[in-house]
């Protein structure tokens, strides 16, 4: 199949166009490279350096004629969103619907959308069900349920057929450990140089961590399965941050210093997601445990940051 990768470049998007391709399909990245790494692409990915904000999509849509769109090209950064909530609704709105116009218009088979327990906000019971009501506390939260809402109503409207993915918060190789990036990412980074972590907040707030080579699995999945329905991406299992930082140390056979912050604005107290749809739509599961999961992530920070002469020896 044609599949089209928005955000290919990025974190997930790149561990999700090596298997597209490693099992057989022609993928297409879109990406404007402002946040993903042209070296994470696979190189027989055919890459577009296209602003699915501004850009026209028509002319790529119609060369290409995709079979599939994957769409996790997004403005992740929960702080970013609380202070640009135009840039936020730009990116994740926006750039949406008008991928949603273009698949529509040159017959996509499926619309596969990348998605955020930050759609609940402060979930009334743990674990978080799909039935949960939504009520999201950050600009970020707001702007993936609206890019929700319209992936249905194009459903409803024009037969589009969707599969909506709510991730918990997903860690692995090739995570961004730049401006806020993701906590595991941050956390090894600093730990690695011997720097010390900051927590915001007490460090009791938790978070359901799902690696990222089980996040891509649920992406592949969902080409066959788990059609115009909203599926929640997490271990079932809770991990404070505190914990977090407890493993990495142990893993690190180090002490870690830890400096305490003020809780940020947006963020959640806890998180963590039921995967029971998971399994019954997708015949999915996660693999990873915690334990194994960050620590792979932890080697690949480290073979990172080996000096380029000690890698040549």
């Amino acid at each position: 199949m044609n599949v089209i990768v928005t955000g290919g470049a990025g974190f997930i998007g790149s561990h999700l166009v090596d298997r597209l391709i490693d099992v057989g399909h022609e993928v297409h990245v879109f990406d404007h490279f402002q946040a993903g790494n042209i070296n994470h692409v696979h190189p027989n990915a055919i890459i577009h350096e296209i602003d699915i904000v501004t850009d026209n999509l028509a002319p790529l849509f119609q060369k290409i004629r995709p079979d599939i769109v994957f769409h996790l090209a997004a403005q992740v950064d929960i702080t970013t969103s609380v202070a640009r909530p135009d840039q936020d609704a730009m990116v994740n709105i926006i750039a949406t619907i008008r991928l949603l116009e273009a698949s529509c218009q040159y017959r996509v088979k499926k619309f596969i959308f990348a998605s955020s327990s930050a759609v609940y906000g402060e979930a009334t019971q743990l674990p978080i069900t799909e039935a949960e009501s939504v009520c999201p506390i950050s600009y970020y939260g707001l702007s993936k349920h609206a890019a929700e809402m319209y992936i249905k109503q194009f459903h409803r409207l024009y037969g589009l057929s969707y599969t909506i993915l709510r991730y918990g918060n997903v860690y692995g190789p090739r995570q961004p450990s730049t401006g806020e990036g993701g906590v595991v990412a941050i956390f090894n980074d600093r730990i690695i140089a011997d720097q010390p972590v900051y927590i915001y907040g007490d460090g009791e707030q938790t978070r359901d961590f799902v690696y990222v080579n089980d996040v891509v699995d649920a992406n592949i999945a969902s080409l066959r399965k788990g059609t115009n329905q909203t599926i929640q991406i997490g271990t079932n299992e809770a991990t404070s941050v505190r914990q977090l930082v407890d493993q990495l140390e142990q893993i690190h056979q180090q002490q870690v210093e830890v400096i305490y912050k003020g809780a940020r604005s947006g963020e959640v107290k806890n998180s963590c997601l039921d995967n029971q749809k998971a399994f019954n739509e997708l015949s999915w599961e996660p693999m990873i445990s915690i334990k194994d999961g960050l620590s792979r992530t932890y080697d690949y920070f480290r073979r990172q940051t080996v000096p380029e002469t000690s890698k040549k020896l």
